[in-house]
This record gives structure tokens, C-alpha cells and sequence, in this order.
């Protein structure tokens, strides 16, 4: 009956046969809850500590120590059903318009809203149906060869050294995303059209390598991306070093990170500590932008009967500010503890974001959480964080399944509490 279950689900995508010989497991995490954020709405989320997910994965013994593995990892967003979570609320981010006042004010709030829609995706854009993992590989004697979208080196690095592991208001995600505010990632989470080499040593130590072909990246726009990383995971240690490099659809260099960190387990305590630096010289959402300007902007000038000499100017100034404003150079660190109480546990982290930009729009978010396990599958979570912005800063806390957006104005403190459940099934 659970072969007959897994058949149906799965459809076209595995032969019956295939399922009689593969050993093919059905997983997911369900979790949702209510967050209060600042300037912002009280909502019902999805993902609050763990995006929710459903996933399939496999194995099948070849011998002689072969494996042939596979994964397929979906998003669900428990508050809608979807899979395209939005920010967490409308705010408007200002700082990828910063320079440009020469622009009329009603066409750059017009350009505002054409780069940051009301309610757009903030996460899978694509629509991609197995966003979070689609990936088959084979494991042999001397290591692993993965192919498809999977986590990054550099960001399995960065998701072990933060202490809310990666959700919630605290995680220390939620100030390293581009700068001032959500405007573009700070690592590339995940790799589409990747190729992966990975070998763990019974040590503990471990290593992989990625190469991603054109159409690779996160959002699937790199001319190419290169990544690596060596960790070590024994002795109550889980740490490591990584590398993630990007490149733009130039083939010019764009998003580079460099991740130290990871995690100390001793007794019932758990210490992290995290280094974070990230460069992008080249965005690739560039070519997003300026397609906005010419699809939405440009009619509207030609419209009003602006001269072409007039908006030929104005694309000139909305140019040269953009390119500006999505460049990336900040360092970033993290220090956090868990502390294990009886059926509960305790986590607060402190980090700080260093903006090396002129804008030098620095953030610091201070966090504290509480989860109570039901069961070892079955949470009740509660957290509060709080993040303190310096000039255009407008980071507010998000959510493990979404970012937060941004504060109503530059330079404004962005707080949340959210409260949730999380069954991993």
C-alpha cells in the first residue's frame, strides 16, 4: 500500500518497477504560526522556525560499496498552499533608488513598485516545483557525484554556525541579505544546474566542491558558479570553511562569499560563532532592473511626451544609480548559545553586520527564543528578535520561509515576536 501511495505521488516521474528496488522515504516539515513585526502587519506565517516542505528521496545498493541516491524537495506554504512566499510586509526598500532624485517623483515611486511589486515572491519566482532540492548522485567508494539544484558549499557553512539554524526572527540571515535591507541575497542558499563533488573521512573531516553551469545560481541568472568547502564534524564540533563565487551573465565576477563557523556541542550547552563576508561588483539582477526601466518606465515618459534626449538622460541617471546601489561589500559575524532545560530549550544570538559601502548601513539584531519539544518530532517555539539600523538600514526580522522586508523609513528599528509550531514528519 505505501509503494502504491508513493506511485501515485510521484507520478511519471519514477517507474513502478524502479519502486519495488529503490528504498524511497516521504518526509516533510509542517510549520506555521502568528508573527508581529513592527511597521508591519501581525500575520499568519508558514516556515516560521523551518520552511515547510514535502520531500522524496531514495536509495538504491548497486554493491561493491555503490549507491545511487536521489532527492526531490518541494516548498509548501501552509498559510496559502502556494509555494511563493512574499516578504513579510509591504514596506518600501529605498535604497536601490538611492541617487536618484533627478528622477520626477511620481515616475521613481512608479520605479519603486516596478522593482518591488506589492505581494510579489520574495522566494521561488520561478514557480520551480521541487525549488529546494532536485538532485540525483551517486556514491561511490571515494566520495559522492551530485547533479542538480542543491545547498551550496558556503551556505551549509553559514547555516551551521547560526544559532536560530536559519529561521525565525533571529536567524542571522535576516541582516545579511544585500545591503540596507532585503535588496539581494548575501550567499547564494542554493545551485541550479550544479554538479557536486562531496567525501566525508570517518575523522570527521569532509570537504565538497561545486561547479554550476550557465542558467546556475540561486535565481538561476550566473553565466557560471564555482563553490568549495572543508568541514569537521566530530567531537562535539560541526564546522567548517566555504567559498561560493558567482558569475555574472557577462562572466564578470558577481556575488563571492567566504564563510568561517560553525558550532560546539558540551553537555547541555550548544556555542556558535560565524564569520560572514560578501562582494557582488556585478549583480546579476541588473539585467532585471534595467528590463523594469525600459518595460514600464519608458512608455510612461514616452507618454507624457518627455524628448527623447530627456529620457535617454533619465535612463542614464537611473542606470548609473543602480549599478551603484546593488553593489555588495560588508563582513558580518554571529555569537549565539542553545541551552538544553528539561523538555526545552534555550536560544539567543547576537549579530552584527559591518556595511563597508559608503552608505555604511550597519545592522545589529539581538535575539532571544524558546522552543518546548512535545515530542522529538513536535515543537511549540516562541521568539523575539530585535535589530538596530544605522543610516539607510531597514532590516526587520523574517521568517525561516520568508524575508522580513523592511522598516517604514532608513534608520529605523525593526522588531518581531512570533509564536509557532513545527511537526517534522
Amino acid at each position: 500500500m505505501n509503494k502504491c501511495l508513493i506511485a501515485g505521488l510521484i507520478g511519471s516521474c519514477f517507474a513502478i518497477p524502479a519502486l519495488a528496488q529503490t528504498n524511497v522515504q516521504i518526509y516533510g516539515i509542517a510549520d506555521a504560526g502568528v508573527m508581529w513585526q513592527k511597521g508591519g502587519p501581525t500575520k499568519i506565517i508558514s516556515g516560521g522556525a523551518d520552511g515547510s516542505r514535502i520531500g522524496f528521496k531514495g536509495t538504491e545498493e548497486i554493491g561493491n560499496g555503490f549507491k545511487a541516491i536521489f532527492n526531490l524537495e518541494a516548498r509548501v506554504e501552509l498559510d496559502t498552499g502556494t509555494q511563493q512566499p512574499t516578504l513579510i510586509n509591504d514596506n518600501q526598500g529605498l535604497y536601490l533608488t538611492r541617487g536618484m532624485q533627478a528622477i520626477p517623483a511620481p515616475i521613481l515611486q512608479g520605479l519603486r513598485t516596478t522593482i518591488q511589486a506589492p505581494g510579489a515572491p520574495a522566494v521561488n519566482p520561478e514557480k520551480a516545483l521541487f525549488d529546494r532540492t532536485a538532485m540525483v548522485g551517486l556514491i561511490t567508494p571515494v566520495g559522492a557525484v551530485l547533479i542538480g539544484r542543491m545547498y551550496t558549499p558556503g551556505y551549509e557553512v553559514f547555516a551551521a554556525a547560526d544559532a536560530f539554524e536559519s529561521g525565525t526572527a533571529g536567524t542571522w540571515g535576516g541582516i545579511t541579505g544585500g545591503t540596507a535591507g532585503f535588496t539581494a541575497l548575501g550567499a547564494d542558499i542554493r545551485s541550479q544546474k550544479a554538479i557536486q563533488y562531496r567525501i566525508a573521512h570517518p575523522s570527521g573531516f569532509g570537504g565538497s566542491v561545486m561547479y554550476g553551469a550557465r542558467n546556475s545560481g540561486y535565481l538561476g541568472r550566473y553565466n557560471k558558479f564555482r563553490a568549495g568547502a572543508v568541514t569537521y564534524k566530530a567531537n562535539g564540533f560541526d564546522a567548517g570553511i566555504g567559498y561560493n563565487h558567482g558569475y555574472d551573465q557577462q562572466n564578470r565576477p558577481s556575488l563571492r562569499t567566504l564563510t568561517v563557523g560553525g558550532s560546539y556541542t558540551m553537555d547541555a550547552f550548544k556555542f556558535f560563532a560565524g564569520f560572514h563576508s560578501q562582494r557582488n561588483t556585478n549583480s546579476v539582477l541588473l539585467a532585471d532592473y534595467t528590463a523594469g526601466w525600459d518595460g514600464a518606465i519608458v512608455p510612461i515618459l514616452t507618454a507624457q511626451g518627455v524628448p527623447a534626449a530627456n529620457r535617454t538622460a533619465l535612463r542614464g541617471v537611473f542606470l548609473n544609480a543602480i549599478t551603484a546601489n546593488t553593489q555588495q561589500d560588508a563582513r558580518s559575524y554571529q555569537l549565539g548559545m542553545q541551552y538544553r532545560l528539561g523538555s526545552g530549550r534555550v536560544t539567543a544570538s547576537y549579530a552584527h553586520q559591518n556595511d563597508r559601502t559608503a552608505s555604511n548601513s550597519d545592522a545589529d539584531l539581538f535575539a532571544i527564543g524558546y522552543n518546548y519539544f512535545l515530542t522529538k518530532r513536535t515543537d511549540l517555539y516562541t521568539v523575539a528578535g530585535f535589530i538596530k539600523n544605522q543610516n539607510d538600514g531597514q532590516y526587520t526580522p523574517g521568517t525561516a520561509g520568508s524575508p522580513g522586508g523592511f522598516t517604514k523609513v532608513p534608520g529605523e528599528d525593526g522588531r518581531a515576536f512570533q509564536v509557532g509550531v513545527r511537526h517534522r514528519f
